[in-house]
């Protein structure tokens, strides 16, 4: 038998079932019990013992009496093959996530709307369930590939997934428009043509682009006259208060910066504004950002508690609108 320098021996070479082999030599005590504990032949347990000599350049077991024992060396190696086996086992398995043991900023693409709905109670669970995590929000304004691509978010949260192979989307919820108003300073539209001779407040988030609701509403020979426009749903309140002024906008928001007013329904039919949870698909099936998914879903339905009792109108088709 031919064994190798150590200093010539190649490391690449090793594998789980070499690794595996040398620890069932050591436990059996012979080259028979190993081979009848991995169910495989005598023979086979000799030739992968000659290649595990070869690489570690030991004889690892010699005859003593009519069996063998380990050397010296086999013995320390045993060790480390444990060890090494027990690592490989938990890189395939990494078993049950922990949210109490994760430590990460996370973070979340959302515009003011998406923000205030979903994530102060997402904090909140994260401060009972993953108090190592923190939580750092950004705007999405329209969500493009590369911010999921490039990792400049985890999640975003908008009505409008970016189309890509390579980008996955879940609807968590939906909201519907009504009009909001100073009771202070005006009624509430009537009739839609008291709707349409109003000045209304808007949100743009890029500019010459209008929101769907009024893209919808172009496609039925309606149009609205704005005279603010602002580039958040946040900055709504400041321009409404006191002010003749109509605000369209997600009826969800009467439950955060948009409480102080009236509202009403919105005297035409109008598309509904539907939410989705949109990753990238190299965070499938990662355990901690599911665990994160799953807690965002869970949240959704309790956010649609807040929507006003106000009757179903007519839906226009689904599309993407803009929030």
């Amino acid at each position: 038998m031919i064994i190798k320098h150590m200093n010539d021996f190649d490391w690449s070479d090793l594998d789980a079932r070499l690794l595996q082999l040398l620890v069932a030599v050591v436990d059996a005590g012979s080259i028979t019990g190993a081979a009848q504990s991995l169910g495989v032949t005598q023979s086979a347990v000799s030739h992968q013992l000659d290649k595990l000599r070869s690489i570690t350049g030991d004889a690892l077991f010699v005859k003593s009496g009519r069996g063998i024992v380990a050397t010296a060396r086999a013995g320390e190696l045993a060790v480390q093959a444990r060890e090494l086996l027990r690592q490989l086992q938990g890189f395939a398995h990494t078993g049950a996530f922990d949210p109490a043991r994760w430590q990460a900023t996370i973070t979340i693409a959302a515009n003011d709307f998406q923000r205030d709905v979903l994530l102060p109670a997402l904090a909140q669970v994260l401060r009972a369930q993953a108090p190592g995590v923190a939580l750092r929000v950004i705007p999405s304004d329209i969500p493009s590939l590369e911010m999921l691509r490039d990792g400049v978010c985890d999640i975003a949260i908008s009505p409008r997934p970016p189309e890509g192979s390579d980008i996955v989307q879940k609807r968590i919820f939906e909201d519907r428009y009504c009009v909001y108003y100073d009771a202070a300073v005006r009624a509430a539209p009537a009739t839609l043509a008291d709707y349409l001779a109003a000045d209304h407040i808007t949100v743009v988030y890029e500019p010459r682009r209008t929101l769907y609701l009024d893209r919808t509403l172009a496609a039925q020979g309606l149009h609205r006259r704005f005279a603010v426009m602002v580039p958040g749903f946040g900055g709504l309140p400041t321009f409404l208060r006191g002010s003749p002024l109509l605000a369209t906008a997600p009826a969800l928001l009467h439950d955060s910066f948009m409480r102080e007013f009236a509202r009403a329904e919105v005297p035409t039919p109008c598309p509904t504004l539907p939410m989705y949870m949109i990753w990238h698909r190299r965070h499938q099936d990662d355990a901690a950002h599911r665990w994160l998914r799953e807690r965002l879903d869970a949240l959704a339905p309790g956010a649609m508690a807040g929507a006003p009792s106000v009757d179903q109108f007519s839906i226009a088709p689904e599309r993407r609108p803009d929030a």
